[in-house]
């Protein structure tokens, strides 16, 4: 049995309720059971490729992990990177972990492209327009979900369920 999700420092979030969908097996953005939580895709893909670490149980911030779970976090995090990396053959990757809009941690792993528009390339996602992005299609990001599948395969192996 999964442990519940905990967050004592902020409301329920779209976060926590990301995860439930994972733990469910409901969630169609899932690519993988990391050791720490979950690596989805984003909802809006403004560059192709563009993912998230969600980690279970729900925390508010990384400084409420410590030791392991915070080590497992980071570690997770790059090795997401890492598979993103060989998928998309993006020119890098960009790390980042906010939570002023959803107060629970979460880290958005965002490939960055050499042919991104020149005015946009080397500022911060933020200033692409969200609204305009592609939304996840399980249809037309199929291809784009399986090859990170396989490649977390192959990076992880099979992680244990938790008991």
């Amino acid at each position: 049995m999964n442990p519940p999700i905990q967050n004592s420092n902020s409301p329920f979030t779209a976060i926590h309720l990301a995860v439930e969908r994972c733990r469910a097996g409901d969630e169609n953005r899932l690519l993988f059971r990391m050791k720490s939580g979950f690596a989805v895709l984003f909802v809006d893909q403004v560059l192709p490729g563009y993912c998230m670490l969600l980690p279970d149980p729900v925390v508010g911030q990384l400084n409420d992990l410590s030791g392991v779970a915070r080590a497992d976090f980071f570690a997770d995090m790059a090795i997401l990177g890492d598979a993103v990396l060989a998928v998309t053959n993006c020119r890098r990757i960009n790390y980042e972990i906010l939570g002023n809009v959803e107060p629970a941690l979460h880290a958005h792993v965002i490939p960055r492209y050499a042919d991104e528009v020149p005015e946009l390339r080397t500022r911060p996602i933020w200033f692409y327009d969200f609204a305009a992005a592609p939304k996840f299609d399980p249809v037309i990001h199929a291809p784009l979900q399986r090859s990170l599948i396989a490649k977390l395969k192959s990076l992880c192996g099979t992680i244990p369920e938790r008991a």
